[in-house]
């Protein structure tokens, strides 16, 4: 319901703001990185992949070699069978990992989409549900005078000022997430040519791990955005006996706590999926 009144307008104004940034989040968890933004930054990332596979190339050679000197005691270790092909294998291995490192990384995002989807699916959310201003409110302010209404703009004026910092610093953490998936796949193949040598291996898991955590994210923030949902198709609480400026603090108060919530829920996906994968 649309009012004249300027203080209800601004607390609409700034959970209009709020509505558009969780459903921008929304969107953007669904996409994939391919399509975001047109799918102009994704060419350009792929480009500077496959630029630095003749670089995690020279580096396989290097890392083989490396392993090959601290695995060997001496070189008449190396021409055993077993010790050749265990060598070749793990070359083999690690060269593949390079080449197709793109599609694997691919299949991981995928991956995890599918399970996005599912929880989506499952919690029967196609989309963020709206915050709404109750009609308790607007009435209870429109029906206030010119110096009642003095207070109820300062209250107002700070709380729509707190919703509207929550929504960017919440967009900020969703877009970082993806400038991160970005980042991993661009410099891929670097870390990835560390599989070579057994005994720096470990660089390449560590790296599939926090790709893996990257990607989970998602799932983290998106169980975030639902119970915020379900948090928000049940307003908090006013009681109509109150004076407006007891019961429109009583709402910014409590909504404001709700989202602060599910705005550290999404700053703190990264450290929850950490925590998980023993990161």
């Amino acid at each position: 319901m649309e009012s004249d009144n300027w203080i209800v307008q601004n607390l609409q104004n700034a959970l209009d703001t709020w509505n558009e940034k969780l459903a921008e989040i929304w969107q953007i968890l669904t996409q994939s990185p391919d399509t975001f933004k047109g799918g102009g930054i994704w060419k350009v990332i792929v480009d500077i992949h496959g630029a630095l596979q003749a670089i995690a190339y020279a580096l396989l050679v290097l890392f083989f070699v490396i392993g090959m000197v601290k695995t060997c005691g001496s070189f008449t270790e190396v021409k055993k069978p077993e010790h050749a092909l265990k060598l070749f294998v793990r070359f083999a291995i690690a060269k593949g990992v390079i080449t197709y490192g793109l599609e694997l990384m691919t299949a991981l995002f995928q991956i995890v989409q599918g399970v996005i989807r599912t929880i989506m699916k499952t919690a029967g959310f196609g989309k963020a549900k709206k915050t709404v201003l109750p009609n308790e409110i607007m009435k209870a302010i429109e029906g206030c005078g010119f110096f009642e209404s003095i207070p109820l703009w300062a209250v107002t004026l700070i709380g729509g000022l707190f919703i509207t910092v929550l929504s960017f610093i919440m967009i900020m953490s969703v877009y970082g997430r993806f400038f991160r998936l970005y980042l991993y796949t661009a410099i891929a193949p670097l870390p990835l040519s560390a599989f070579a040598g057994e005994s720096s291996q470990n660089v390449g898991k560590s790296f599939l791990k926090s790709y893996a955590a990257v990607c989970l994210e998602g799932a983290i923030i998106v169980l975030a955005c639902i119970i915020f949902s379900l948090f928000a198709t049940s307003p908090p609480a006013v009681s109509a006996d109150a004076a407006a400026v007891t019961m429109v603090w009583s709402y910014i108060g409590e909504l404001i706590f709700n989202m602060l919530v599910l705005v550290g829920a999404v700053k703190m996906a990264d450290r929850v999926v950490r925590e998980m994968m023993g990161l």
